[in-house]
């Protein structure tokens, strides 16, 4: 595992309980919008999404739920780095191979498990909006308490709009005084164009002690 997973590397600082907190007002949000899966993507690359989304599934395992992880961006996807694992196989094997098992592997984190993406096919975009696709989220909900589901950038392609139609809930990251307004809100108006349901935006490298700060509710 990497340095970047700060829930596992440094437990009790604020970062981490900033995660905490997150965990928090989502299962808040919960309550009345239950969030069996959730979408987690960006505006632009190079934001912290994958680490948000890794660091995330640490903290709701710690709670004792089981988790899975889901590398859906198959086009630059990270966790399997971030976690130290394989991805000879992954996502895209799973969907292009119907008799194949879901393709899960376990971590040093009890209750959290990680499908990586698997190889990068070339059609990413069409993997994700297969019935295959659907069929394999279906099983993970049997199976799991929560399901966070990697995505790339939503105005980068059409990736993460596809998968949010599959999921209870899309999570935006936007940078600190990275993240322009008006990608944020093309982000957002893309989303909404496919009628996804967005429970808040978590912004990433801010001031020392808010390192992550999240705003839940209908709109970003």
């Amino acid at each position: 595992m990497t340095t970047d997973l700060i829930t596992l590397r440094d437990a009790r600082s604020p970062q981490a309980e900033a995660y905490r907190s997150l965990r928090t007002n989502l299962e808040f949000f919960s309550l009345d919008h239950p969030l069996h899966s959730l979408l987690i993507s960006s505006a632009e690359p190079d934001i912290g999404k994958s680490t948000i989304l890794a660091n995330l599934g640490v903290i709701y395992a710690q709670t004792g739920k089981r988790v899975v992880l889901v590398d859906g961006d198959l086009r630059r996807p990270q966790l399997h780095e971030l976690f130290g694992l394989s991805n000879n196989v992954g996502l895209s094997s799973a969907i292009l191979d119907p008799d194949a098992g879901l393709p899960s592997q376990e971590t040093d984190v009890t209750g959290l498990q990680v499908i990586t993406s698997g190889p990068l096919p070339p059609n990413p975009a069409d993997l994700l909006a297969s019935h295959r696709m659907d069929e394999l989220l279906q099983q993970l909900r049997e199976q799991t308490d929560i399901i966070l589901l990697n995505a790339p950038p939503v105005i980068a392609v059409t990736d993460a709009a596809v998968l949010s139609t599959k999921v209870d809930g899309v999570l935006l990251v936007v940078g600190a005084g990275r993240t322009r307004r008006e990608y944020a809100l093309r982000a957002k108006a893309l989303l909404d164009k496919v009628n996804a349901r967005i429970v808040g935006a978590v912004l990433n490298n801010a001031a020392l002690d808010t390192s992550i700060y999240g705003y839940y509710g209908q709109t970003v």
